[in-house]
């Protein structure tokens, strides 16, 4: 059913849209906590089990990338919540799959499969939370959404030291199919049951976005402002034992570890951040807050020549609170978009954004290869690359905070 009256802060569909975002950063980043512990299983160890993780994360970020399309242009032709739930379930039994792997091939599929599922549930979420509740507290209710989820990690890290990396995937879909049960008490956006009432109105089709050049130029600044979360998370944080030995640091830096402690200040951070730009009454003002704090952390990751690994999750932790925009900026891309369109941008925008990290990760390794920088090197470059791009990207974007969301896209 649907309902057009707004709803509070810690209603049922907050509670669900942020339970599944749980279960979805479980799922996502579970595979760069028991990377090494698989991997090894499966025969392989030292770099080639390092080429081989980041081969497989690429992959996965593809599976989000093909999965953001599908699930955004669903989410505004058949509702947010079929996209809500289509998602959850898709990933949860890609995951119980997951356990059952015994070749690298077979990981790959898997790990495909569950991108494309993965890549449905936070758009979804952040799209129907937005319609539902009021413009006034929309940015703190979308905060509050990513600041729960993001415990997943956490969560995903302890299961990942108590148990097998199978019985971790298997964990992981048991609780993606349990919350499948609490889509009873969660209803449509009255917003979107208005919109899809009129038959005229082209929906979901994501081909409008390059239809006009206003409306595509919103659409790339939004994935733009993206780009640092998942060079620092995928890159400097999951292969943190990489550039540990690199920087000489003597202890084993544990990316599972790194991957928690980000996660930690990610997660205090979204919730932070929806505040703020509360206060200052701005998104962009926040995102600039929040670039500066990343660009600190990202300067003193490459300053541990001979460091300690204690030292370096604590830059971990704070180069995770400074990428905490995750939910601000996807709200900004639902709230740069009509109703017809909005689940397709909020989809899809965070879903190119992942799926941007095997480009990051083609420059981190081009950069080795063909100008033979070393890996340090190449790492902050590509780093100094990414956030000088975002930080233009968010300059040219424009304002959305408190934007009345009740339109529709020509």
């Amino acid at each position: 059913m649907s309902q057009n009256k707004t709803i509070g802060l810690l209603s049922i569909p907050v509670l669900v849209a942020a339970l599944g975002y749980f279960v979805d950063i479980y799922d996502l980043l579970l595979f760069g906590m028991v990377r090494v512990s698989s991997l090894e299983s499966l025969g392989l160890k030292d770099d080639a089990a390092v080429k081989t993780g980041l081969e497989i994360m690429s992959v996965q970020m593809y599976g989000l990338l093909i999965g953001g399309i599908f699930w955004g242009v669903l989410g505004d032709k058949k509702g947010r919540l079929s996209v809500l739930f289509g998602s959850i379930l898709l990933y949860s039994l890609a995951n119980i799959a997951n356990g059952m792997v015994h070749t690298v091939q077979q990981y790959e599929i898997c790990r495909f499969i569950a991108g494309i599922g993965l890549a449905g549930e936070l758009g979804a979420g952040i799209t129907l939370v937005s319609e539902l509740i009021s413009k006034e507290k929309r940015g703190i209710a979308t905060s509050l959404v990513a600041g729960i989820g993001l415990t997943g990690a956490v969560v995903a890290y302890f299961i990942s030291q108590a148990f097998d990396w199978r019985v971790c995937f298997y964990i992981g879909g048991g609780l993606g199919l349990a919350l499948l049960a609490m889509r009873v008490s969660v209803f449509e956006s009255g917003m979107y049951a208005h919109v899809q009432q009129n038959k005229e109105v082209r929906k979901g089709d994501f081909w409008m976005f390059f239809t006009r050049r206003k409306r595509f130029g919103k659409y790339i600044l939004a994935i733009l402002i993206g780009l640092p979360t998942w060079y620092v998370i995928g890159l400097l944080i999951q292969v943190s034992d990489k550039f540990g030995k690199e920087f000489g640091i003597a202890e084993k830096v544990q990316p599972g570890k790194a991957v928690m402690f980000a996660y930690i200040a990610i997660s205090i951070a979204d919730i932070l951040i929806g505040l703020i730009s509360h206060w200052l009454k701005s998104r962009k003002k926040a995102l600039y807050i929040f670039y500066a704090i990343t660009i600190l952390g990202i300067v003193l990751y490459f300053q541990q020549h001979n460091g300690t690994a204690a030292n370096m999750y604590l830059i971990c932790a704070l180069m995770g609170f400074g990428t905490g925009f995750w939910a601000l900026f996807v709200t900004m891309a639902a709230e740069h978009f009509g109703t017809n369109l909005r689940a397709t941008a909020a989809t899809t925008v965070p879903n190119m954004v992942r799926g941007s990290l095997p480009i990051i990760i083609l420059l981190f390794g081009r950069l080795q290869s063909d100008l033979h920088y070393s890996f340090i090197t190449a790492g902050a470059i590509t780093g100094a690359i990414v956030m000088t791009i975002s930080t233009i990207a968010v300059f040219l974007t424009e304002e959305t905070f408190g934007k009345d969301l009740n339109f529709i896209e020509e």
